[in-house]
């Protein structure tokens, strides 16, 4: 069964029937960042190769896309560290390991299954807002950009790893 991706593993305990797409995502998000990862150096963690976002950059995006859309979900306004936050991104670091920006976004979808089995299915449909301009949209439209969005850039951080060059030995 683990040779299969998440989504073929079956249901989610606890999660909603209606949210196990958004489950299956995150956690199929969590999986394939580390095997992508699981080698790299704290000097390949901001190179850009051919002008691509780093890996770094799309581990903190990622993290920071799925907190604030369960912020908006929650129907709250981003924190000032949640801006901080966003303002970082991407932004080398020395200090941050690819095993603690791993961790941090394991963590992150920890919280977001939890979050996920309080929704009662029937608020779904429900009104919400994004952003300081309060674009409206849906509590379920948030929680499954939260998951496409960050599968979006695993997809990114999975080429840029393809084309890191080797780290000197």
């Amino acid at each position: 069964m683990e040779n299969l991706e998440v989504w073929m593993r079956g249901p989610i305990a606890g999660i909603p029937n209606l949210l196990q797409p958004v489950a299956h995502t995150l956690l199929q998000v969590a999986e394939d960042v580390s095997t992508y990862t699981d080698r790299l150096s704290p000097q390949q963690l901001w190179t850009r190769p051919c002008g691509n976002a780093s890996i770094g950059f799309h581990l903190q995006h990622i993290i920071g896309v799925i907190d604030r859309m369960f912020t908006y979900a929650e129907n709250k306004p981003l924190t000032d560290e949640q801006f901080d936050y966003l303002h970082r991104e991407g932004k080398e670091n020395v200090d941050i390991s690819p095993a603690s920006l791993v961790e941090n976004l394991h963590e992150q979808i920890r919280q977001s299954l939890q979050k996920l089995t309080l929704i009662d299915p029937d608020t779904l449909c429900e009104q919400r807002f994004l952003g300081r301009k309060r674009i409206p949209t849906t509590l379920i439209g948030l929680l499954f950009h939260a998951a496409e969005h960050a599968q979006r850039h695993v997809g990114q951080l999975l080429v840029t790893a393809r084309c890191l060059p080797p780290v000197p030995r």
